[in-house]
């Protein structure tokens, strides 16, 4: 088996070297050459022998990748002069230019899909006739659909609604100036408090000033007090610290208390109510004992020498005390005082609102600028009852009412 196998290696190579065709058919099984094949096959299959000799150096290949196609939008937007040289439309293209920015937006924002082809007509172009026909057939369907609903109203019993008109804007009326006061004089704004007072009790007639801006400031102090020739009308209670014959004096002025000792220990052990006193009257004698003691529970009722409740005139001091208001003005530099009831007589309530006149002229702070009596300092005085509307006075008649409650006075 081994030589033959040397044999078949010796003769492979002396035919690659010198070939023997008639060693080549004897140890082939195909046909040579000079017989024919009586059946021919059209593709015929090589032998392994044949694709071995027949062999061919292989060579690397490589594909460019495919460029994608351009849409023609995007096309015309990248060159816009190829663009303009392919249209066709164009009278000459000899004529060419460089696209500006604003056509290069037109053309990229330009969607003919989106143009309309057919435009309604204005309401100018209409005739006379369409417009006539047009409101011929809105009216034969109006009336149509309220036949309709009149027969759905019956079938269905239904109770008509009523229509409500559309509500419309009514031109508003220039109202004349009415709403502005009218400045009285004093004696007929006090016959305009008395006559609207129309309550079931005796109406305190009050008086209302409003001062200038100026007196806003917290560092101008306006307070004061006067005994008004008439009286409040307010039962006044009157505590009176006094000893001996003074006392005395004191009750018969018509003082509600009248004590020494024994009312300095009622107010300190709280047996007498300070709530109950409006005003407090006291002999210089018995002052070391009442601040020590009670001037705490006193408060703003402590006697004092600067305002006249410390003093040996007991009689007077009481019967001013009866008849005696305080007033001060408030954050907003307005003066609010009551000058008696309106039960009384019309020349009694002028002759208090005099008197409350003067004491204001009288605690003008000094350091408000310069101002005349009245100018720069009073803005507006009004008076009015408890409840009812108020009148403004004029300054001129406030002016001659101070005065004359003056001229009294010095008599």
């Amino acid at each position: 088996m081994a030589a033959l196998q040397r044999l078949l290696s010796q003769t492979r190579r002396h035919s690659q070297l010198s070939p023997l065709p008639w060693l080549r058919r004897s140890l082939c099984s195909s046909p040579s050459p000079s017989q024919p094949d009586p059946n021919p096959n059209p593709n015929p299959i090589p032998s392994p022998n044949e694709t071995r000799r027949q062999s061919v150096s292989v060579q690397a290949v490589s594909y460019p990748i495919k460029p994608k196609d351009p849409s023609p939008s995007q096309s015309s937007l990248q060159d816009p002069v190829n663009h303009e040289r392919s249209d066709p439309n164009m009278q000459n293209p000899q004529q060419q230019r460089a696209w500006s920015r604003e056509d290069v937006r037109f053309v990229k924002d330009f969607n003919p899909s989106s143009a309309v082809n057919r435009v309604a007509p204005l309401p100018e172009d209409k005739s006379q006739e369409d417009v006539e026909r047009a409101n011929e057939e809105m009216e034969a369907e109006r009336r149509r659909i309220e036949a309709d609903n009149r027969v759905m109203r019956r079938v269905f019993r239904v109770e008509e609604q009523q229509t409500v008109p559309f509500p419309t804007l009514l031109k508003a009326e220039q109202r004349q100036s009415t709403n502005q006061k009218v400045v009285h004089d004093l004696k007929e704004a006090v016959q305009l408090v008395k006559a609207n007072a129309k309550r079931n009790f005796d109406e305190t007639l009050e008086a209302h000033v409003k001062l200038a801006v100026d007196l806003r400031r917290t560092d101008l102090k306006l307070t004061g007090s006067l005994s008004l020739p008439h009286g409040s009308g307010k039962a006044l209670r009157v505590a009176v610290f006094a000893e001996g014959a003074a006392a005395d004096e004191a009750r018969a002025a018509g003082a509600d208390l009248v004590g020494g000792e024994d009312l300095i220990e009622g107010i300190k052990n709280g047996s007498i109510n300070t709530k109950d006193i409006d005003k407090c009257i006291a002999m210089p004698q018995l002052m070391p004992r009442i601040g020590k003691e009670i001037s705490k529970k006193l408060n703003r009722l402590t006697p004092n020498a600067r305002d006249g409740s410390v003093t040996t005139d007991i009689l007077r001091a009481v019967k001013e005390a009866k008849k005696n208001i305080t007033f001060k003005k408030d954050k907003s530099a307005i003066v609010h005082v009551g000058l008696g009831k309106v039960s009384f007589t019309e020349e009694a309530l002028c002759e208090n609102v005099g008197a409350f006149v003067n004491a204001l002229l009288l605690a003008k702070p000094a350091g408000l600028k310069k101002s005349s009596k009245y100018a720069g300092y009073v803005t507006t005085f009004h008076i009015c009852s408890t409840m009812g509307p108020s009148f403004p006075v004029s300054i001129q008649s406030l002016s001659i009412a101070a005065d004359r409650y003056t001229k009294l006075q010095m008599r």
